[in-house]
């Protein structure tokens, strides 16, 4: 078989045309977005789905995912909020240029963080626009009667909104200014939960590391911490650098708003890879060496593989510091 057309297991979406209905501010850098299908149909989802997005930045069509807010569909109408960030993928300043009538392409809703219902109880920690596939959830168990503590922290203008939206919890939402006001706090509820209880958490990566350390103290299963990701999650803002393929004899620049993957495939190197946001491994790599600090985006590998700098995920992880890496691509069957 020739080494650069591997088959990939990433099925293509099933995409769409469909519309932008309405989208107004919830704050000043955060803004809710109404997308009618053209077809005039939703598609039921449940607690923790996403919408895949199909944008397209320097000629390269490029999915984006966005949480969907629970319920939306009953109004015909799928309903995100997304974040406006200096340092994004893209995805966010090109919604943001948006108005209603304009076009998109769209995928029907999926689920790669589904809630369970069968636990005794949960903890969702948000942080920032992370509170957007937590806000179903939460609202789902509190219907279900379901015990559970919701821990929020945002500055994010749109944090009163969303504290305002989910006032029916009551007592079981608690809503913190920044990180380090929330951390006693998130330390007791982890180590309150029940022992068959689960956490799902959204937010950046350094929120993400402190309640899997505080897990892993706890020697609680690494199972029942869930993550939501969307490979936005990392610690520098997207930088050009350069990539050797040491077996292939190939080298290139991976520019800001391409992933390491995406330029892979650009280049003809048909890598194996699935969730394309560094919670499977199966794109992961072998990092020869490299000139800069990697930016580690996945939740796949340990904090102390992390540390070790001899892999990384190519659907999210980046060098920062305009550097340099050198990989090996045959741990997944791409051979010289």
């Amino acid at each position: 078989m020739n080494p650069r057309s591997l088959p990939s297991v990433h099925t293509p979406p099933r995409w769409e045309p469909a519309t932008l209905a309405r989208c107004h501010d919830l704050g000043s850098d955060v803004r809710l977005f109404e997308v009618r299908p053209d077809s005039g149909a939703t598609a039921p989802y449940t607690p923790g789905s996403h919408l895949p997005l199909q944008l397209e930045f320097d000629g390269h069509p490029q999915t984006r995912h966005y949480s969907l807010l629970e319920e939306a569909g009953d109004a015909g109408v799928y309903r995100f909020a997304v974040k406006r960030l200096v340092h994004s993928r893209g995805g966010s300043e090109h919604l943001w240029q948006l108005a209603p009538g304009d076009k998109l392409t769209i995928a029907g809703p999926a689920n790669h963080f589904p809630l369970s219902f069968a636990n005794p109880e949960y903890l969702l920690i948000a942080g920032g626009i992370g509170i957007t596939p937590l806000y179903g959830m939460a609202l789902a168990l509190h219907r279900a009667g379901k015990r559970l503590r919701l821990i929020y922290v945002s500055r994010d203008s749109a944090r009163e909104h969303f504290a305002t939206a989910l006032s029916a919890l009551g007592a079981a939402l608690e809503v913190y200014p920044d990180s380090a006001s929330a951390a006693p706090a998130i330390q007791r509820a982890v180590a309150a939960l029940d022992p068959a209880g689960e956490a799902y958490i959204c937010g950046p990566a350094g929120l993400r590391r402190h309640v899997r350390a505080l897990w892993e103290a706890e020697a609680r299963p690494p199972w029942a911490l869930r993550y939501e990701t969307f490979a936005n999650g990392g610690e520098r803002p997207e930088e050009t650098f350069e990539v050797s393929v040491r077996n292939l004899g190939i080298s290139f620049e991976v520019p800001p708003h391409r992933s390491l993957l995406e330029s892979l495939i650009d280049h003809d190197i048909e890598a194996l890879y699935d969730c394309q946001r560094g919670e499977c491994g199966l794109c992961a790599v072998d990092v020869v060496s490299h000139e800069g600090s990697i930016d580690h985006r996945d939740v796949y590998f340990s904090a102390r593989q992390h540390a070790a700098d001899d892999k990384l995920c190519t659907c999210v992880s980046r060098i920062a510091g305009h550097g340099r890496v050198v990989i090996d691509t045959r741990r997944q069957g791409i051979r010289d």
